[in-house]
């Protein structure tokens, strides 16, 4: 692999990093974020407040002093979103305040571990407090005009004699929260968080809303600036697009979609390269499961909660099995190999 091959590399690759348990359930993202241009694509401190509108959606968004909160700043909703959308797959209740280990949050999204990665990730935090919106959006089927922040606050709960966060509590804010317990989320593929650009990452959350598991999907290059929140020249931004577009014909890089340009109509295209599993919305309808094969399942995952189990079969499988009850066993005897005992 060249050092000009355009994804990070893979500095977490063993599954034991992920202990926080979000391995087994990828990485959400809230719909509304993805939608609307939220996030800076910008490396720099983004200290101009931008307005949106579009299809009679408005989104006024305000930076503190530190910034606009970034697209890289976004890794650290998708994590908590990840592990309560986790948590209420297992039957827990969403909390708003969600506490973890710092460590687990730079693993999951193959983030550095080093002290600089720990002042990266206390920074973002800053930026997401600090960034204020006001919109019309619904999240939940609330509709919140106020101005909130996306997240209300974060506290380092502890930190070692090195300064490096050990605990973190973060609570979110009432818009996120809503679109959490509303299961307003789309999977994202792992590799999002080894795309190095900004816009490139945009361009993944815009396809994986717009696109999802259709052939293709199609954009202007007026309307996709628009919604990238760029704040480049039309002529700039279709010069980095068609960039990204051509190191993706060369590699491949782009997650789950490939990106092509249309130079004839001034089109983006997405399409789809057949990776995208079903969401909570799309799921398979599998019938329901024969009483006795329960007690099987527990012979095959000791010691597990097999009806929660099940509940990560239903979510998993992309097609109703031939034989459901057999189908459903296999998974458990895997569960069980690959976890161990409760």
């Amino acid at each position: 692999m060249t050092t000009d091959y355009p994804l990070l590399p893979d500095r977490h690759p063993q599954g034991d990093f992920f202990v926080c348990d979000i391995l087994d359930a990828a990485p959400k993202g809230d719909v509304g974020s993805m939608e609307h241009p939220i996030f800076s694509l910008s490396t720099k401190p983004d200290t101009r407040p931008r307005k949106y509108e579009h299809n009679g959606m408005t989104v006024e968004i305000k930076p503190s002093t530190d910034g606009l909160a970034t697209v890289h700043d976004r890794d650290v909703l998708i994590y908590c979103i990840s592990a309560l959308i986790k948590g209420m797959n297992d039957g827990k209740e969403p909390q708003q305040v969600i506490r973890f280990h710092a460590a687990d949050l730079l693993k999951a999204t193959n983030r550095m571990t080093t002290g600089r990665g720990y002042n990266l990730l206390k920074a973002a935090m800053e930026r997401l407090a600090g960034t204020r919106i006001s919109t019309n959006i619904t999240t939940g089927g609330q509709e919140i005009f106020e101005t909130f922040g996306l997240i209300e606050r974060a506290r380092i709960v502890r930190e070692t004699r090195d300064g490096r966060m050990q605990e973190v509590e973060v609570k979110l804010s009432d818009w996120v929260f809503n679109a959490i317990r509303a299961q307003e989320v789309l999977t994202l593929s792992r590799e999002y968080f080894r795309l190095r650009k900004p816009l490139e990452r945009r361009i993944y959350e815009l396809a994986r809303k717009h696109c999802g598991r259709q052939r293709e999907w199609r954009v202007s290059m007026e309307v996709l600036q628009k919604k990238c929140g760029s704040g480049s020249t039309l002529r700039e931004f279709r010069r980095l697009v068609s960039a990204i577009a051509k190191e993706d014909a060369e590699y491949g890089h782009m997650p789950d979609y490939e990106i092509r340009i249309d130079e004839t109509k001034d089109h983006l295209i997405a399409r789809s390269r057949g990776t995208v599993g079903p969401d909570i919305s799309d799921m398979v309808r599998i019938p329901e499961l024969d009483p006795d094969v329960y007690d099987m399942a527990r012979g095959a995952a000791p010691g597990w909660d097999v009806r929660m189990i099940e509940q990560e079969w239903r979510r998993w499988a992309s097609e109703v099995p031939r034989n459901p009850e057999m189908a459903f066993l296999g998974f458990c005897r895997k569960w069980n190999e690959r976890r161990g005992k409760p």
